[in-house]
């Protein structure tokens, strides 16, 4: 009998802890550009979907805006050690908002603009992953690409982190587009763009070429852990070792106290792209009829 009961305690304590690890779902609605999920899972967790099962697109922990969840997001902000100190920045793919919370968390006196074309997405972000505006940080409801043609004062730095479900918008790949970036950019900044790898990526080659186009100077991180590639792209020449750019990441993320050494992220997977590659071709706007 104790046995039967020690069984029946156990067999109830493992689907407690089952249900408890399966997330829940806060929110789900269909939207422009796909279905928006929310779910919250383990540790309080929230996670953006852009379809059931999805890939994640952000991980949010609500209350600490020092949380990067997704392996590629620290990465990101490697950039920052390729520019002065940024007084404005811009963030193409709002998502739940994790990197401009991060950056209004670093640079309180910079000017942040986030742009995401999806209402619904910004709507989302406010609910349930604790983005607020205020008066340096604003989100735009607009096209990114728009948004950065009609730009009137340019950027320190731009982050473009503009995903659909799978895959960047083929608009936000051209060098056209691209070309448009450069423009809003100023001539010390710094344009960082999150690409997926070859492995998921048939265009990779082609993407990693176009910005070898536009820009005098292309870096390329891994990212540990994932298929992201981060590419950091300067509007100048400027030759950086391993060891430099490892030296300037550090001294960022120390100077700003963040939780991660960002030298160690700028060395692992570093690799200058100072020859054309030879791989991919250049993207292009599609001709339009006459």
């Amino acid at each position: 009998m104790v046995n039967r009961r020690l069984f029946l305690f156990a067999a109830l304590f493992f689907w407690i802890a089952l249900a408890g690890a399966q997330p829940t779902v806060l929110y789900e609605k269909p939207s422009l550009f796909g279905t928006i999920v929310v779910t919250e899972e383990q540790e309080g967790v929230r996670v953006l979907r852009f379809s059931r099962g999805g890939a994640r697109q952000s991980l949010v922990k609500p209350g600490d805006p020092e949380y990067l969840g997704l392996p590629y997001a620290p990465v990101v902000f490697v950039g920052l050690a390729l520019c002065a100190e940024p007084r404005r920045m811009l963030v193409v793919g709002l998502g739940g908002g994790t990197l401009p919370m991060f950056l209004r968390r670093h640079y309180p006196d910079a000017v942040i603009d986030a742009v995401d074309i999806d209402p619904d997405v910004v709507d989302v972000a406010k609910r349930f992953f604790g983005f607020r505006e205020d008066g340096g940080m604003r989100a735009h409801v607009d096209d990114g690409r728009r948004f950065i043609e009609q730009a009137q004062r340019p950027y320190d730095a731009i982050f473009l982190d503009a995903f659909a479900s799978t895959e960047l918008p083929a608009h936000l790949t051209t060098q056209e587009f691209l070309r448009a970036v450069r423009r809003a950019l100023k001539p010390d900044g710094v344009v960082v763009g999150n690409l997926w790898g070859r492995n998921s990526n048939p265009l990779f080659d082609a993407m990693v070429r176009t910005y070898q186009e536009v820009f005098d100077e292309l870096l390329i991180l891994d990212v540990r852990g994932a298929d992201n590639k981060i590419l950091l792209a300067l509007p100048r020449v400027q030759p950086l070792s391993r060891v430099e750019l490892v030296e300037r990441a550090r001294g960022v993320s120390t100077a700003k106290r963040f939780r991660f050494d960002m030298g160690e992220l700028a060395g692992y997977g570093y690799f200058r792209a100072d020859v054309k590659n030879e791989k991919g071709r250049v993207l292009r706007d599609p001709e339009q009829p006459r």
